[in-house]
């Protein structure tokens, strides 16, 4: 076995996992056995054919496996020992002891019941000999085959003419490249990924409590005058403002509270504690792979620190939708009203490698670039596991700042509390009056964790006077909808700012993970067709199990080289305001959140420019390999320098290959594909959308559904469009302006007090 990184003093509590289904529910036998065949040909044991014979492993030449490990030793600067490259390169997914586990929970509780039946009949197809002689050229099980005829007939499946084997090449490799590279024991010593950040001071949070409540059939009532459901961005300033204002408030959220104590958790306790379904929810299509939070805090536990004010051209086009408060004077002081709570700033950012080379390459390019403001309370915050939340409360979203704000000012908390549905009666003027909502809690089990038994379930009632759903662009629609709310318009104009991804290889070590995540931004194709749509550059996360996973697959021994230069790796997004946008439902078996999106061909012409602005900004700094999570555009190998170049580094990026590779990109690539592109996803917005009428939006200039008294919605679902900038301080921002109007109302009905008593 592989020896642990360099071990640390620092203690961070493991944060128990939520039970696994058997894997006996899942799949029979003998489909886990074609699984796990699969899953081993996408990441398969490399060995050397001189040694003693590994059925269904990846063999090849003495020659190339020596040169294979001593890439992988020069990658990791040790050419002492061989032992951890021989290791890495002999692993293959089924040797991996929780991978399995991991699969069980992807099939029996992450993906819709239509995708985890597909797979079923497929598995059961591929152990049917006739079946299997169509889908694969063989009547022998494709588990029977040797390695190199299992990798011919999965390479086959990307150009089957079968649209659902197409689909089931892409869908496998993203599952197995998801479950393989959190769970690697191998992984983090070739790329040298350290449990905590460099340099890491835990420090102690706020000490938060909950509601508990006893065992019991009945319903359980209680009273409040404002209940917040949801714990994001807009929940956590709505609850501050209400509870200073001198109100009662209980602030409800399905997931769970966890202490700073538990961060930077693993990759694998955070997909599952911290996001929603594990870590990513897939777009109907495939194509966009949609990462939320699902956590005390929300998105704001795990995002990147990015505090950017919403930009002009933006606000004005909301103002010209009906809505002056965006370009009023209003919604700058609700702006800096929340940066200022969070200590937004730029005088303390030091940029790490890859932030300090998108602004030196907009330079050397002449491109529009600036300093990403970051909410970490005016001091210098260097965590790049941010993602995995925040153990040095450097940065101060909800769960530092504002919630805990709330909590001081007498607010109450509910954790594990899923919101079914909001309850009305008969308002005024026909309108049906939100009075209470309805759910069930779920308590934490005997140990104060969630992966144990017993655990107490109870039917809950909450009576208020004003009810706010701030549960998510993805949640929130689904809540109206299932609470009988009828507007066509709930779930539609769904924005995500879909992203694809570029891995930037260079000559030395970057230590990507090290250092502030996300501190510059290239503006210079932000607006690409006058109207304010087009792309940002940015820097990303580079958690290995968030950047990884998502780039193209072409053979098992590639792939591993490609992962084990992370050390050396910059990655970039292209941050894509989009046009247009699709919609959310539930879905008709078990009503989780359905996606349906497909970035549009007029935003997927923008994002290949940003593609190519990023390529380029990698380039002239240095970059010897290009990649992205396209498998369209092929990657760039920079040439090696011969006697006769005359294209040195004085020539920028006119190298005669890189024009050749950009025009290729440019004219043959163009536009991207949505089966052969994984898209990303970090902002969604637009689902309960902020308007003039019923007919195009969800709620008014003020926040308040249509058709309803007392009902609010208080998150980036109201946004009217795409906002362009990272949401989280727009989103704020809106939160604090529908908050003072519910303010108004409430002090509007307040009872005058009887002067007799």
């Amino acid at each position: 076995m592989v020896s642990p990184l360099t071990s640390t003093t620092v203690e961070i509590l493991e944060s128990p996992l939520p039970p696994a289904p058997a894997a006996s529910t899942v799949l029979t036998p003998l489909q886990w056995k074609t699984l796990l065949a699969l899953a081993d040909t996408v990441i398969p044991s490399i060995r050397p054919r001189s040694a003693a014979v590994c059925p269904g492993a990846c063999t090849i030449s003495d020659a190339e496996f020596a040169l294979a490990t001593h890439t992988l030793q020069s990658v990791q600067n040790d050419f002492a020992h061989s032992d951890i490259a021989v290791q890495f390169l002999a692993e293959n997914a089924s040797s991996v002891p929780e991978f399995k586990e991991s699969m069980c929970r992807v099939l029996g509780q992450q993906l819709p019941d239509e995708a985890r039946r597909g797979i079923s009949v497929i598995l059961n197809a591929l152990n049917s000999r006739p079946v299997a002689l169509a889908l694969t050229g063989y009547a022998a099980p494709i588990q029977c085959q040797p390695y190199p005829v299992r990798e011919a007939i999965f390479r086959g499946w990307a150009t089957s003419v079968l649209p659902p084997i197409r689909s089931l090449y892409r869908s496998l490799i993203a599952l197995f490249h998801k479950a393989w590279v959190p769970l690697s024991p191998t992984l983090p010593a070739i790329i040298g990924f350290p449990r905590v950040p460099v340099n890491f001071t835990p420090v102690e949070g706020y000490p938060y409590e909950f509601m508990q409540f006893p065992p019991g059939d009945n319903t359980e009532a209680i009273m409040t005058d404002v209940v917040i459901i949801g714990s994001g961005c807009g929940a956590a300033v709505a609850a501050k403002n209400i509870a200073e204002a001198g109100h009662n408030v209980i602030v409800v959220e399905k997931s769970y509270y966890w202490s700073e104590k538990h961060f930077p958790m693993t990759m694998k306790e955070g997909a599952l504690n911290l996001f929603e379904n594990g870590g990513t929810s897939i777009s109907d299509d495939g194509s966009v792979a949609v990462i939320s939070g699902s956590v005390w805090g929300g998105g704001g536990t795990i995002n990147w620190s990015a505090s950017l004010q919403t930009q002009s051209y933006v606000r004005q086009e909301w103002a010209n939708k009906g809505l002056p408060f965006f370009t009023s004077a209003e919604f700058q002081r609700s702006l800096d009203r929340v940066c200022d709570r969070m200590g937004v700033n730029t005088e303390h950012v030091k940029h790490n490698h890859a932030n300090h080379l998108l602004l030196e390459g907009a330079r050397k390019l002449g491109y529009a670039a600036k300093t990403v403001p970051q909410n970490t309370g005016n001091q210098e915050h260097n965590c790049g596991h941010c993602t995995l939340g925040c153990g040095s409360c450097g940065k101060k979203g909800p769960q530092v700042t504002f919630l805990a704000d709330a909590a001081r000012a007498g607010a109450q908390f509910i954790e594990g509390f899923h919101a079914e549905r909001i309850l009305f009666k008969e308002g005024n003027a026909g309108n049906c009056l939100a009075h209470a909502i309805e759910g069930t809690w779920t308590s934490r089990d005997l140990n104060r964790g969630i992966s144990g038994k017993p655990v107490i379930t109870r039917k809950v009632v909450i009576k208020a006077k004003k009810v706010v759903v701030a549960c998510g662009s993805l949640q929130s629609p689904l809540l109206l909808l299932r609470s009988g709310l009828k507007n066509p318009q709930i779930g539609r104009n769904l924005y995500l700012h879909p992203v694809v991804l570029l891995s930037a290889v260079f000559g030395e070590e970057m230590k990507p993970w090290e250092g502030a995540i996300l501190t510059a931004v290239i503006n210079e194709f932000e607006d690409l067709d006058g109207r304010g749509h087009g792309a940002k550059i940015e820097t990303v996360t580079t958690v290995p199990s968030f950047f990884l996973p998502v780039f193209p697959w072409t053979n098992g021994l590639e792939y591993k080289r490609f992962v084990s230069k992370l050390r050396n790796m910059a990655g970039f997004i292209t941050v894509t305001r989009e046009r247009y946008g699709g919609r959310v439902y539930p879905d008709p078996v078990d009503g989780r959140c359905r996606i349906s999106y497909t970035p549009s061909l007029f935003d997927r012409k923008n994002m290949i420019e940003a593609i190519i602005g990023a390529a380029k900004v990698a380039y002239v700094c240095g970059a010897q390999e290009i990649y992205t999570s396209s498998r369209d555009i092929p990657s760039f190998i920079r040439p090696e320098r011969s006697a006769t170049d005359t294209c040195g580094p004085e020539a920028g990026i006119n190298h005669a290959a890189f024009q050749a590779w950009i025009k290729k990109v440019r004219h043959t690539y163009s536009p991207l594909s949505p089966e052969h592109t994984v898209f990303a996803s970090a902002h969604q917005m637009g689902t309960c959308r902020m308007g003039t009428s019923p007919k195009s939006s969800v709620v008014s200039p003020s926040g308040k559904v249509w058709g309803t008294e007392g009902l609010y919605v208080a998150d980036a679902s109201v946004f009217p469009s795409a906002s362009g900038v990272n949401p989280m301080v727009t989103n704020m921002a809106i939160s604090d302006w529908t908050t003072q109007n519910i303010l108004k109302v409430l002090h509007s009905e307040r009872t005058p007090a009887n002067p007799r008593l």
